[in-house]
């Protein structure tokens, strides 16, 4: 068994696969719209599907807002170099919401961003944890 994916809503689906490919380089591995359920899904990530997690997308055509509640804490990225990473994607628009830095009590090295639906985003420096 494996974990094949993890969805989130969103309110603008290019604008969103355009953060996670862009910003943080993941790869648009299919997309699909469904017009009788009227929603498109786009997977992604940084490997082939059927080998690797990936983050589905859902954009519902006839919603625009989604709360996010407070059960869900946030999607963590491996990153090999976390203070040039956070460097890179500020000058593409990532809005840091916790700059780069040791976890307190820690040697873990993290950051925190949002994506474009103000999902949290926990940036790791590999070998930190």
């Amino acid at each position: 068994m494996r974990i094949l994916h993890s969805m989130i809503r969103v309110n603008n689906l290019e604008e969103s696969i355009k953060f996670y490919t862009q910003v943080l380089g993941m790869n648009l591995l299919r997309e699909k719209e469904y017009p009788e359920g009227k929603f498109s899904l786009a997977f992604l990530g940084y490997g082939k599907e059927t080998e690797e997690t990936v983050i589905e997308l859902t954009y519902n055509w006839d919603k625009s807002e989604y709360e996010h509640g407070n059960a869900f804490g946030h999607i963590a990225i491996e990153v090999d170099d976390i203070y040039q990473f956070c460097e890179e994607i500020k000058g593409k628009g990532a809005n840091i919401i916790r700059d780069p830095g040791p976890m307190m009590g820690s040697k873990l090295v993290l950051a925190f961003i949002e994506d474009p639906n103000g999902y949290k985003i926990e940036l790791i420096e590999k070998g930190t944890f």
